[in-house]
């Protein structure tokens, strides 16, 4: 780990950033092609240690894995018969909540373990889960063993799902390979990040999974084959949060190519948030260009389906004109580590005044000066002390290696953005 001198923008900025691909569509994309009829291509993937530790890990089970020598973001995928094997799941929500349900279908011990971090996080809904649907498992969170003989009987689960959409998203994204198919209930507090779930259904759906909705949070997948699909993945627009948002605080213009026109991608919406705070947006021939405005303006907003959203927003309202409030968060809490808390200690500790509420942060606007920025090894957490350093002088991010977790060499790019290269 290092402390690294955020940069600051002497200048308005004013670039165009190529982002790589998304990780929630690649990590989606690789289970699925794990479990397909026969081999799939995986074109435009990100490259970065949660995906990486995905690759190993179905590797590891014995699933074919092949990186075209030329580009590593095209890979792949050969489904084979899958052993026992140790997951390396670091801090990877992805990991640990998707690849137990694939385990299942193993044959022998699937051993999980992760970072230290990782093992605070809650997993219980999704391994309770399991144990419903017929899967022997022992242990409640990380390190935890699956024990696996090649099928397994599913039916009928209720779980609350409240702390994560991960848990709905990664027993549908096997379900259709237990023996009687999966339904699943979800009782209890609304489940946040709804658009991941409809990330994972339009994916099923175009592997030829049906997925019925009985009611709101019911789904019933049959069992039935998961088509071979090769994929194509659209850059990753959480990650591009950062990068426009650089545009935000120093009354600058970023353009980001290849934005879709249409997406599952939750990261879609910081366009509307941006928009909101003070920002005109334009959408042309696939660029998006957002340009900031002289200030921007405090808001009182929602962000329960897009909490991955919450550290760039944040550090954007500790820089704007006028008292910001946002909501619906709560479960933030159980990410990579607790975002309420840090964000909120990180913020004050700047000088900023940020403060928790129930379930979310209220942030007023105060004068604020150079600190270390801990990022608590979360990459968000890192990307948004690197874009208060853009406008404050003195900020310096720990561990901001960390972004790699999502995107590779983020301190080359951030730097490149702003011209200091």
């Amino acid at each position: 780990m290092s402390i690294w001198s955020a940069p600051v923008a002497t200048s308005p900025v004013v670039a165009t950033v190529e982002l790589p691909g998304s990780k929630s569509i690649t990590n989606r994309a690789f289970v699925l092609a794990a479990s397909a009829q026969g081999p799939s291509t995986v074109r435009g993937a990100l490259r970065s240690r949660d995906t990486n530790l995905m690759l190993n890990a179905i590797s590891g089970l014995g699933i074919g894995v092949q990186t075209d020598s030329d580009d590593e973001t095209t890979v792949a995928i050969d489904p084979r018969p899958m052993h026992g094997a140790e997951v390396d799941c670091g801090l990877a929500g992805t990991v640990m909540r998707f690849l137990p349900p694939v385990a299942a279908f193993a044959e022998g011990v699937v051993a999980f373990d992760g970072d230290e971090q990782a093992r605070t996080r809650p997993l219980a809904t999704i391994l309770d889960g399991l144990r419903g649907l017929g899967v022997e498992i022992a242990g409640d969170r990380l390190p935890f063993t699956v024990t696996a003989r090649g099928s397994a009987r599913g039916g009928e689960i209720t779980i609350d799902a409240s702390a994560s959409s991960q848990f709905v998203s990664g027993l549908l994204l096997s379900a259709a390979r237990f023996d009687n198919g999966v339904t699943i209930r979800h009782v209890g507090p609304p489940v946040p990040s709804m658009p991941h779930i409809d990330m994972t259904l339009d994916m099923l759906a175009t592997a030829g999974v049906v997925v019925e909705q009985p009611a709101p949070d019911e789904w019933r997948v049959a069992p039935g084959p998961i088509r071979a699909v090769d994929w194509e993945i659209e850059p990753d627009l959480s990650n591009a949060a950062a990068f426009l948002a650089a545009a935000a605080v120093t009354n600058g213009a970023v353009t980001v190519p290849r934005w879709p026109v249409s997406t599952t991608q939750p990261g879609a919406q910081i366009v509307d948030i941006l928009g909101e705070m003070g920002c005109a947006v334009n959408l042309s021939d696939g660029h998006l260009t957002v340009r900031g405005p002289a200030k921007l303006t405090g808001v009182n907003i929602d962000l329960r389906d897009v909490g991955e959203l919450t550290p760039t927003v944040a550090a954007l309202c500790a820089l704007a004109d006028g008292e910001s409030v946002l909501s619906g968060i709560g479960h933030l809490r159980g990410h990579e580590t607790d975002r309420l808390a840090a964000l909120s200690t990180e913020i004050n500790r700047l000088g900023g005044d940020c403060t928790e509420t129930a379930d979310g942060l209220r942030i007023v606007p105060a004068p604020m000066h150079g600190a270390v920025w801990q990022s608590y090894a979360d990459h968000r957490m890192a990307t948004a002390g690197a874009l208060i350093g853009l406008v404050v002088t003195g900020v310096c991010v720990d561990d901001v290696e960390t972004t790699a977790k999502t995107l590779p060499d983020f301190p080359g790019m951030w730097q490149k953005m702003i011209g200091h290269v």
